[in-house]
């Protein structure tokens, strides 16, 4: 699903809504993730639509900083048109084409993002919710690095900043370093949750020079990495 088509979704909810019952919530959260050899930190403001009867149902929009911080980690050919030979949502079904992704092993990793993000959740109970939310768009930042490049049997030493703007569009066609998280939320107080997630994280590098040269030169270089994280939740 492309941005536009998150954003033509949300403006027909928030419109359908308009005739019915709702009310507004503005929140923050603060989450940490973790797994092999990389973590995560991020802060997010949340204002969210809680809509029906008995105000079940949740979606919102917001803005969150991520940081993200690694040691030895691979990063592989991003572009789409080359890890699946083309464009376009029928990505997501296509395998990777092996012969055309190269990698950049960067030593010590820290991408530091702030996005615009969708929110979409459902409360079971008066405690007990669920939901899912991902970034939309924004920029990148963080300090340049030393990588080695490797393509096959060779290699080449290079340096390599964060990509500087993020777009979700979807699988590979995304640019730059955006956030998704599939989370349940416990409110154990009125104003105060407990939450836990599987957070999905792409980062993004670009080197300094075109250093993949087939099929075609690029420069952009993704990890997708899958934490499991914890945080808390408090209406403002």
């Amino acid at each position: 699903m492309h941005m536009r088509h998150f954003i033509l979704i949300l403006c027909s909810l928030l419109t359908v809504s308009a005739s019915g019952q709702q009310s507004v919530t503005n929140m923050i959260n603060l989450d940490g993730g973790v797994a092999s050899r990389r973590g995560s930190l991020s802060l997010s403001f949340l204002h969210n639509w809680r809509l029906g009867e008995n105000k079940r149902f949740g979606i919102g929009l917001g803005a969150r900083f991520n940081s993200f911080f690694g040691s030895d980690l691979y990063y592989i050919t991003a572009p789409a048109k080359l890890t699946s030979g083309e464009t376009g949502p029928q990505v997501i079904f296509i395998e990777n084409i092996e012969e055309n992704i190269d990698s950049l092993l960067i030593n010590l990793t820290q991408v530091n993002s702030f996005n615009l993000m969708i929110n979409l959740d459902y409360r079971f109970t008066g405690k007990l919710a669920a939901g899912f939310n991902i970034d939309l768009v924004g920029g990148s930042f963080g300090a340049r690095q030393q990588a080695n490049f490797m393509s096959g049997s060779m290699g080449s030493n290079t340096t390599a900043t964060p990509s500087p703007f993020n777009l979700l569009l979807i699988s590979d066609n995304d640019m730059g370093s955006l956030n998704s998280e599939l989370f349940v939320k416990y409110w154990w107080r009125d104003d105060w949750a407990a939450k836990v997630s599987a957070q999905f994280l792409f980062t993004e590098y670009t080197t300094e020079t075109k250093v993949q040269q087939y099929p075609e030169e690029n420069d952009r270089f993704r990890n997708k990495s899958l934490m499991f994280s914890i945080g808390v939740s408090r209406k403002l």
